[in-house]
């Protein structure tokens, strides 16, 4: 398995943000041992990308010089729903009935970098609108102004995000303090950057890979059928990739290790469990200690046991893990991606390989002086809701639904009490919640082009609740700060008609003692993604600020976030928002 080079900048002359500058250019990688090489584009010529690794509070500044010539290195076309009776794809190559988007091939290096989780002004944010194309570079400055956390960085170029981070654009950063360094925890060598993603690839006429990236996504029709429309299915590849390599293997001693986990995928949610070379999982052997936001509160164990919990992470997630090998000595473990009701380490559905890596423990005995502290980080707060805050309410809408272009969408709502809108209509959604008060709500927004609907002032809490009317598991990930989940609650809601587009009766909270939703402790701390399964309503709460500007929120799923779910908010100083002409936005407290 390959390990990325790690990039520490150092304080530029006279105490300045240091500057530096990473190269995004076209090289070639190979990916597994027995495969010809892939053609990808890379941060420094690394896939991954270099690792940065800064202080807390060390202001940097990067510019991102796009230097990539060549052709677009990705073939993206569409396949059918099923190919043999089994999702088509998971199968490897074109298989039958692929239909080649032409236009992918003429792409041009056109990109812009977003780092995931920074607290930085909207101006340095990556604004998926201004990219950079060949010879050009992109300034950003970053003040690292955060607790010890992983982010990571990736492309985020307007309509084409999917395409450019699956040619290989991403990487880690990782931000370092005091509180972080008195844990003691593994460091160095033991220290290990995992970055998950999934692809798919050509392959010969005997079935064997090329090498060259195939980004096929499988196809629904839409009601517009005749006229060619389709919903198209986010991206889900038949190999698995760490650190850029088809399912590598890692040599490690009997010891504590440390991984820091990002699912780097397009589209694909992992639910991995850790097997024996006999499939039986292995207990006792992992333990979760900080998530997108930095350090929990508490070790949170991975027990592998009876119930066979899987861990679940969604594209852009990160996982700070230890894993505690020493009672491995000598044997082999393997990661494998298990969904849930499947046996782990069996093919299974859109998982026809469901390896992930192996790890080689050594068989000689380790003198490890690290101990499992009970508490890992003692300045963590949980937030009130005591505490004076507004309240958003953002719909997650089915597919096809009326109006839209047949994908999923986002819907910004604005609540009337006025009695000016009655439903059943389109665009009005009425939502009963758990103490039986029913309001009725406006669409105010369904495209990423329509008017800004959502500011605020610089330093308010705001919750922000996310109702999710599909079956489909949306990671919705928010720029600029760190949330903290609030709750999940049940909802009821075959009262939404789709074809109508709104409520013909009010979505209700699910009041069955059964339908209640308990809080994982693994996301009870800061994060900046969260999985919005349906039907549900996700309530998370945050303090907007650290900086000023644009900023937007999406769904993590590439391919969901380039078709439509995606919508920009701003954050200004109060004393500014007194003088705003009046657009709707800041409110709802």
């Amino acid at each position: 398995m390959r390990v990325p080079p790690t990039v520490r900048p150092r304080p530029a002359a006279g105490g300045g943000p240091d500057e530096i500058e990473v190269g995004l250019r076209a090289t070639w990688v190979r990916m597994h041992s027995q495969m010809p090489p892939t053609l990808v584009w890379a941060y420094d010529g690394h896939y991954p990308g270099p690792t940065f690794e800064v202080e807390s509070g060390q202001r940097i500044r990067v510019a991102w010089a796009n230097r990539i010539t060549g052709r677009y290195p990705v073939t993206a076309g569409d396949a059918p729903l099923l190919a043999d009776g089994v999702p088509s794809s998971a199968v490897p190559g074109r298989g039958a009935d692929f239909t080649e988007e032409k236009d992918v091939a003429d792409l041009p290096a056109w990109t812009v970098t977003h780092l995931h989780g920074a607290a930085t002004g909207g101006g340095n944010d990556g604004w998926a609108e201004n990219a950079v194309g060949y010879g050009e570079t992109q300034l950003s400055e970053y003040p690292n102004e955060h607790r010890a956390t992983a982010w990571w960085y990736h492309d985020h170029a307007m309509n084409i995000t999917r395409w450019n981070v699956y040619a290989g654009l991403a990487g880690s950063y990782l931000i370092r303090d005091d509180e972080e360094r008195a844990l003691n925890l593994p460091r160095g060598e033991h220290e290990i950057p995992l970055t998950l993603s999934d692809r798919n690839f050509e392959v010969d006429p005997e079935g064997r890979p090329t090498g060259e990236l195939l980004h096929k996504v499988r196809r629904l029709p839409t009601p517009n059928e005749e006229s060619g429309e389709f919903v198209t299915l986010p991206f889900t590849g038949p190999y698995t990739l760490v650190n850029g390599v088809v399912w590598p293997h890692l040599d490690v001693e009997a010891r504590w290790y440390r991984f820091r986990l990002l699912n780097a995928s397009n589209a694909r949610i992992f639910d991995l469990v850790l097997i024996d070379e006999d499939g039986r999982p292995v207990t006792d052997a992992i333990q979760q200690i900080g998530s997108d936001g930095g350090l929990l509160p508490r070790p949170v164990p991975v027990d592998f046991g009876d119930a066979l919990p899987r861990l679940r992470v969604a594209p852009a997630e990160r996982m700070d893990l230890l894993v505690d090998f020493r009672a491995l000595r000598g044997k082999r473990v393997r990661l494998v991606n298990a969904p849930a009701g499947t046996v782990p380490g069996e093919p299974a559905g859109d998982v026809p390989f469901p390896q992930v890596m192996e790890f080689r423990v050594g068989r000689l005995p380790v003198r490890d002086r690290f101990v499992l502290p009970g508490v890992v980080s003692p300045s963590f707060r949980r937030l009130s809701h005591n505490t004076p805050h507004g309240h958003r309410l953002i719909v997650l809408t089915p597919t096809q639904t009326r109006g839209g272009r047949g994908h999923a969408e986002i819907w910004e709502m604005a609540e009337v009490t006025d009695g000016s809108v009655q439903p059943p209509a389109d665009g009005v959604i009425q939502v009963t919640d758990d103490k039986g008060t029913t309001r009725t709500y406006r669409r105010i927004s369904r495209t990423f082009d329509d008017a800004l609907g959502i500011k605020v002032h610089h330093g308010d809490h705001e919750q922000w609740s996310f109702l999710n009317l599909s079956g489909i598991e949306h990671p919705m990930h928010i720029h600029l700060t760190d949330f903290q989940l609030m709750g999940r609650d049940p909802y009821l809601v075959d009262g939404f008609d789709p074809a109508l587009g709104g409520t013909r009766s009010p979505v209700a909270y699910n009041t069955d003692p059964a339908a209640a939703i308990p809080l994982a402790p693994n996301e009870q701390a800061w994060k900046d993604v969260y999985r919005v399964p349906g039907p549900q309503m996700l309530r998370v709460m945050a303090r907007l600020a650290g900086a000023h500007g644009r900023f937007m929120y999406h769904c993590h799923l590439l391919e969901h976030e380039d078709m439509g779910m995606m919508r920009p908010f701003t954050v200004m100083p109060p004393e500014v928002m007194k003088f705003d002409h009046g657009q709707p936005g800041h409110g709802g407290h």
